[in-house]
């Protein structure tokens, strides 16, 4: 299973939108990038991408750090989508995520896990509820936010 985020450009990031019902964003200033990666745990690595799990030998199921902004609760300030890919460090799921918000004070992470993340309609006080999916039929785990972060329901 693909995640929304997977890939690049800007077709991709329209159709994660639209999808979402969420405005995509431009793509972030290095500096703000920087910033980004820094609060979502990733470092920058021998060949210049951004990553948060280091493999011994890169294989070609590894994907550096990307970052997606969008508005989720539409409040005019972004959120950004950071993931990676890695088989090596995230099992069948292949997948990490973080998603980070900027406010008064830089940006913070909302929510960090090993699945694909899918944006659901369903939420509170303007922020949609997450789903973190992966391999299999099961039951996902659902964040909501509870007025003050997201917390996690099963």
């Amino acid at each position: 299973m693909r995640s929304p985020l997977q890939g690049s450009g800007l077709a991709v990031a329209l159709l994660y939108g639209m999808a979402t019902n969420s405005p995509v964003l431009a793509e972030p200033a290095p500096a703000e990038s920087s910033a980004i990666f820094k609060a979502a745990g990733f470092k920058k690595g021998a060949r210049g991408h951004y990553v948060r799990c280091v493999e011994e030998t890169p294989s070609a199921s590894s994907t550096p750090g990307r970052i997606e902004l969008t508005d989720l609760n539409r409040d005019g300030q972004p959120e950004a989508w950071v993931t990676e890919g890695s088989l090596f460090c995230y099992g069948n799921t292949a997948e990490f995520f973080v998603l980070v918000t900027k406010d008064a004070g830089g940006w913070r992470t909302l929510i960090e896990s090993t699945g694909i993340p899918r944006v659901l309609i369903t939420g509170h006080d303007g922020w949609p509820g997450i789903e973190v999916g992966g391999p299999g039929f099961g039951k996902f785990p659902v964040y909501r936010w509870n007025g003050r972060a997201y917390v996690l329901r099963l």
